[in-house]
């Protein structure tokens, strides 16, 4: 990566709401890569929050604040429920073929979705949302084959496959050379080649039949969506540094590693505050909980600490700002429960008087509670 004059808090201006993160981040890039050009997103934004009165909110961006919002913003940028992208079976996701049916101005969204996955790569930020194996494909310019579809429907893909050893009578299918689709609650067909409508599928055409199916699927009814994404992560990164990498490779760089956590490497790179300390008691007893935990468990308490639940790429130690565990007095155990800070990676833990109310409040606070709070 090429290196960047501004430390934090001396980069370009971004102010935003809270309540219109996306709206305000969306308008804020546009009118940057306006007046700077595409390359101010490779700089070091400076992030400042604006509360409900209009004033900014006091606190200066060392890096903290530009998390907070990355963290915020890419969970609301890649929610479905907004339409511009989908989600797959398995939860990952892709651009919304519908999308110009939900917004007049859905290739400059994606555009900016593009841009935002490329900020977050850019600045080794793990961010939350995972995508379909057949879009990161195309990001990564790889071509798509027939058993790419299970990432995107796993049953088509199975229905598919399933054809090529089908002995019945093919009249029986009713298959043509055609797709038909609902989208937005409106059907729609699509011919694969001139006249498909009128082509019925044989044993002799199958496999023709097969191919061109999934490759509409997966690249052409995408197309027009994925290269505004694409030409928008580019804006930040270029194509040929990450062409250079695997799917898999891929996955590592934008949400971490899928391997275990390792609660001993998480404890040595972990910092105290507020008269906590490696050998306080209250985190002797929290470092005992954590290493009994489920996976499942400390996978939710990672995610609650900093907004991601798999390990960074390159260890604990490379995460920035620091994971830091700090004490808060209370004068009884039920008066609150833990909290945490993802733009500092920091987690709130009141100092309970047995190990056994920790693990009760723990347990609840990253699986039911939420968890962040204004410092």
């Amino acid at each position: 990566r090429e290196a960047r004059p501004q430390p934090w808090g001396r980069g370009p201006r971004l102010a935003v709401r809270r309540d219109r993160i996306f709206e305000d981040s969306y308008e804020g890039f546009a009118v940057l890569v306006r007046d700077h050009g595409p390359a101010v997103l490779r700089d070091r934004l400076q992030i400042s929050f604006v509360n409900e009165a209009g004033m900014a909110e006091a606190g200066i961006d060392g890096g903290g604040l530009f998390k907070e919002w990355l963290d915020v913003l890419s969970v609301r940028a890649f929610d479905p429920h907004y339409g511009m992208v989908v989600a797959g079976p398995d939860g990952t996701l892709a651009p919304n073929p519908a999308s110009a049916a939900i917004a007049d101005d859905d290739v400059q969204q994606l555009t900016f979705l593009g841009q935002l996955l490329g900020k977050a790569v850019y600045e080794g930020l793990l961010i939350a949302p995972e995508f379909a194996g057949f879009f990161v494909n195309k990001l990564l310019g790889k071509a798509n084959h027939v058993d790419d579809l299970a990432s995107l429907d796993p049953d088509l893909a199975h229905n598919l496959l399933s054809l090529k050893s089908y002995e019945g009578d093919w009249e029986d299918l009713s298959l043509y050379f055609e797709v038909q689709e609902e989208r937005l609650g409106a059907a729609s067909t699509h011919e694969l080649v001139p006249g498909g409508s009128e082509i019925a599928v044989t044993a002799a055409n199958v496999q023709q039949f097969i191919g061109l199916t999934a490759h509409y699927m997966l690249n052409l009814r995408v197309a027009r969506q994925a290269r505004a994404f694409i030409a928008g992560f580019a804006t930040v990164l270029p194509l040929a540094w990450i062409r250079k990498f695997s799917r898999e490779e891929f996955a590592l760089l934008v949400g971490g590693t899928q391997r275990d956590i390792d609660v001993d490497e998480w404890r040595a790179a972990t910092n105290y505050s507020g008269g906590y300390h490696d050998a306080h008691a209250a985190i002797g007893w929290f470092w005992e909980i954590v290493r009994d935990f489920a996976h499942d468990d400390r996978a939710a308490l990672l995610r609650f600490v900093t907004s991601v639940a798999r390990p960074p790429l390159l260890g604990f130690r490379h995460l920035n700002p620091p994971l830091c565990v700090m004490r808060v007095p209370i004068s009884h155990d039920a008066e609150r429960l833990p909290t945490s800070a993802t733009c500092m990676n920091l987690l709130k833990l009141p100092e309970y008087s047995s190990k056994a109310a920790l693990r009760d409040k723990l347990l609840y606070a990253i699986h039911e509670a939420k968890g962040f709070e204004l410092s």
